[in-house]
């Protein structure tokens, strides 16, 4: 009976646990062209968080326009003109928040930004009578919800380190793509460079021997 009992309350725990709070994730490369932008969005209820963060990660001087909305078109965060960025939210409003990336201070050059977009979706604490009333056939509710509290946090907090341990990795991807971009173009530049100071040098080197020959040539007057 006793060994009856610890399967079901880790089945028990294991649905707790896994709809008591559920992560989203997604990650995302755009291009936007020069005095356009871009605008996506997140249908979230009240309590729900949101995390945005975004890198610019080629064209012009790799600055972008941020802001996000709520449903009333209040603004909840604005940076302008930054490389990165990460604003994070708890929603106080169900419905549609927004949040736009823009070129339109740009005219000529084109933009491509990453983005990531996490969040949590909130459940309240009726979600806890429910799965009680639907599971739980033993008297030691109290028990496993004072072992599942501690359990929730360190779970809570793994996740946030794990999701802080991706951005950082993709952070760095990104950093490593752009210093790769800028070494290929400099050493394109230095190739070129390079190139014309040679025809240069080879066509001042014809005229020096050029001038010398005929400085030094001997003039008949016939």
């Amino acid at each position: 009976m006793t060994f009856v009992t610890r399967i079901s309350a880790t089945a028990v725990l294991a649905i707790f646990l896994s709809t008591l709070f559920l992560q989203l994730a997604s990650a995302h490369l755009i291009d936007i062209d020069a005095g356009k932008k871009e605008c996506f969005f997140e249908d979230l209820s009240t309590n729900d968080k949101m995390t945005v963060t975004y890198q610019v990660s080629g064209g012009g001087h790799m600055d972008i326009d941020f802001w996000l909305t709520d449903p009333t078109d209040k603004v909840l965060s604005k940076k302008i003109r930054q490389s990165t960025g990460s604003v994070s939210i708890t929603a106080e409003k169900n419905g549609r928040h927004e949040y736009c990336f823009s070129n339109q201070m740009s005219a000529i050059a084109d933009k491509v930004v990453s983005f990531n977009v996490h969040g949590v979706i909130y459940i309240p604490e009726d979600g806890i009578i429910f799965l009680h009333s639907l599971c739980f056939r033993f008297s030691f509710s109290l028990e496993l919800a004072d072992i599942i509290a501690p359990i929730e946090r360190e779970i809570r907090k793994l996740s946030q380190g794990l999701t802080a341990v991706k951005d950082e990795q993709e952070y760095m991807v990104l950093r490593e793509k752009v210093h790769r971009n800028t070494a290929e173009s400099t050493n394109s530049r230095v190739k070129w460079w390079s190139i014309l100071q040679s025809i240069i040098l080879f066509a001042v080197v014809g005229w020096q021997v050029y001038y010398l020959k005929s400085f030094f040539e001997v003039k008949r007057v016939i």
